[in-house]
C-alpha cells in the first residue's frame, strides 16, 4: 500500500535533502581540495586562486619528497607507534579502572567515582605536569607521550555505564564455578564488550594520532617528533627547518607548496581506512555506554 505524503512532508524532504547535500559539500571539500593540490603541478597550484575540483596536471613530487626524506618517514614511524602502543596502554588501564568501578562489591565506589570525576574539570595545569614528568625523568623519551594521558575519565566511565548493563548473572555464575576478577573480565565481561572497546580503542587511536601539543612541550629531540608536530612546523610556522638538511633551491621552492598538501594526505588518510570498520560498533556502543544505569 502507497502512502501519500502530504506536501508539508514533500517540501521538509526536499529541504531537508538540500541541507544535507550541503553539509556533506562543506564537510568533505576541503579533503577534496586538499587530495586535487596535492597531486597538481607546483608551479600551478601556486599560482592557482579559488575552488579546485580536478587537479592543474599530474605530479607526484610532492608524495616522492615526503616519502624520501628521513624526518618526515620517522616521524610517520613515530606516529604509529605511539598509536598502537599508546592505545594498548590506554585500553589496559581503561578497561581494568572502568571493571573495578562496575562491580557492586566495591567499598567506596562512590567516593571514588567522585575523585576520579573531579579530575574531568580540575587539573594541575602546564607547569606542574611539566615539573611532574621531568622529576619523573620522561622528559625526550617515549614515555612522556604514552604515560602522562594514559587513561581518559571519561572514556573509563562511559565503558563503567557499559559493564553495568551487562547482566550480574553471567558473573554469578562464573564464580560458582570458581573464576576469579581476572578469568571474569578476560573471558566473559571482554568478549561481550566488542562495540564499546572498539569505540574507546578509536577514540584513543585518533587522540594519539592528532596529537602534538604534548611533544611540542616535551621533546626536543626530533628523532622522536609524531608527524603531526612536523606537519604543524610546515604549515603553521612556515618553516622548512622542519626539514633539516633540505637545502632551500629553486627545484625545492616549486614543490614546497604541494608538500604541505601532501603532508596533510599522509597523515589523515591511515586513521580515515580506520573508521569505517568500526563505524558499525558506534551506535550500540556509544549510547549503551552513555545511557545505562
Amino acid at each position: 500500500m502507497k502512502i501519500r505524503r502530504t506536501n508539508g512532508e514533500i517540501i521538509f524532504g526536499v529541504v531537508n535533502t538540500i541541507f544535507m547535500v550541503v553539509m556533506a559539500f562543506v564537510t568533505l571539500y576541503p579533503l577534496w581540495h586538499v587530495l586535487m593540490a596535492s597531486i597538481s603541478i607546483p608551479t600551478r597550484i601556486m599560482a592557482h586562486r579559488g575552488l579546485l575540483f580536478a587537479p592543474l596536471g599530474l605530479s607526484d613530487e610532492a608524495y616522492v619528497q615526503v616519502f624520501k626524506h628521513p624526518l618526515l618517514v620517522r616521524s610517520y614511524l613515530n606516529t604509529v607507534f605511539y598509536v598502537v602502543v599508546g592505545t594498548a596502554v590506554n585500553m589496559i588501564m581503561t578497561f581494568h579502572g572502568a571493571y573495578v568501578l562496575s562491580r557492586r562489591n566495591v567499598y567506596f565506589k562512590k567516593h571514588i567515582m567522585i575523585m576520579i570525576t573531579i579530575t574531568m574539570f580540575v587539573s594541575g595545569g602546564l607547569v606542574p605536569n611539566y615539573l611532574l614528568v621531568s622529576d619523573l625523568g620522561m622528559l625526550n623519551t617515549p614515555w612522556a607521550i604514552l604515560l602522562p594521558g594514559a587513561i581518559g575519565t571519561y572514556n573509563m566511565v562511559m565503558m563503567r555505564t557499559y559493564f553495568q548493563g551487562i547482566p550480574y548473572e553471567l558473573e554469578e555464575s562464573a564464580r560458582i564455578d570458581g573464576a576469579t576478577d581476572i578469568r571474569i573480565l578476560y573471558q566473559i565481561i571482554l568478549p561481550v564488550s566488542t562495540p564499546i572497546i572498539a569505540v574507546i580503542a578509536l577514540y584513543y587511536g585518533v587522540g594519539h594520532w592528532n596529537s602534538w601539543f604534548n611533544a611540542m612541550i616535551y621533546l626536543t629531540d626530533r628523532n622522536l617528533f609524531p608527524i603531526q608536530l612536523v606537519l604543524r612546523e610546515i604549515l603553521i610556522q612556515g618553516s622548512m627547518d622542519a626539514l633539516e638538511d633540505t637545502a632551500i633551491n629553486s627545484s625545492w621552492k616549486a614543490v614546497e607548496e604541494t608538500l604541505k598538501y601532501a603532508t596533510i594526505i599522509v597523515a589523515t588518510v591511515p586513521i580515515l581506512c580506520v573508521y569505517p570498520f568500526l563505524q558499525k560498533y558506534f551506535d550500540k556502543g556509544v549510547l549503551v555506554g552513555a545511557l545505562k544505569g
